[in-house]
């Protein structure tokens, strides 16, 4: 175990790049992105590889995830002068990192690949708890809607959002970004109390997702028609949305990348 502390002195040549692949429980985090006096998971994996490495680490990830938003596929990167073996080190991430957050992957990645930049689409999957009864093993980690949702119509309103559109009436207020983006596919299922809405596209804007799934969920309460969902998608205005549903029902599933960029 000792031996996981000590690194081998810096190589005299250019810094490596690594990529991760991390699977994490938002409940506890404050987010991804580091900031002072609070517990994020970038923070939490950067302390542990430091004192691994025994040097600063920077990590760069794929989406700066929210506030108890969860993560099955997160990716991040960065660069290292230690020459430890990649599989020596994702043991030594397994054994140190806090019990919310596993390192799935620890893998060589081709210079200059930057885990934001070089990612050309995602896959979120929203949960819902759907029914009267609360379940305690859901807690933290789906949304509970009380009453019954129509998933057919959910699907009918899903179908409506696919494509390329500008996405601006499902982002919050403070996205300044260009709104264009495209989906590739709005899927809504039910497996027993359970409801998924699994949304994948090329980029999404700041809450876009958790505002779909509000949205839809307005549909699937029979609040709104299949067809409403049309309105903020051609007026790109966000009041006539739905709401912006918890984060605790995100999860980040997957991230994207071109073969090259993976090294493959």
């Amino acid at each position: 175990m000792a031996a996981d502390h000590t690194a081998q002195p810096p190589r005299d040549e250019a810094p490596r790049r690594l990529r991760l692949q991390i699977e994490y429980d938002g409940a506890a985090f404050h987010g991804w992105q580091r900031q002072p006096a609070v517990r994020t998971v970038q923070g939490e994996l950067e302390k542990v590889l430091t004192r691994l490495l025994r040097e600063p680490v920077h990590l760069v990830a794929a989406s700066r995830t929210d506030a108890g938003v969860h993560a099955r596929g997160q990716v991040a990167s960065f660069e290292t002068s230690s020459d430890w073996p990649v599989e020596r080190l994702e043991g030594a991430l397994w054994r140190h990192c806090p019990p919310d957050v596993t390192v799935l992957r620890v893998e060589p990645a081709p210079p200059g690949f930057h885990a934001r930049f070089d990612a050309r689409g995602k896959w979120y999957r929203y949960r819902i708890l759907e029914g009267r009864a609360p379940a305690a093993l859901e807690r933290g980690r789906s949304w509970h809607v009380r009453s019954a949702l129509d998933v057919e119509a959910m699907q009918r309103a899903a179908d409506r959002i696919v494509g390329t559109h500008d996405f601006r009436g499902f982002a919050a207020s403070s996205e300044r970004r260009p709104g264009v983006r495209t989906l590739h596919r709005v899927r809504v299922h039910r497996r027993e109390r359970i409801v998924r809405i699994d949304v994948e596209g090329d980029g999404f804007l700041y809450n876009m997702v958790r505002t779909i799934a509000g949205s839809l969920v307005e549909v699937g309460r029979g609040r709104r028609s299949p067809d409403w969902i049309e309105q903020p998608l051609r007026t790109r205005d966000r009041r006539l949305a739905g709401p912006t549903a918890p984060a605790c029902g995100l999860y980040l599933m997957r991230v994207d990348y071109e073969p090259a960029a993976t090294g493959g």
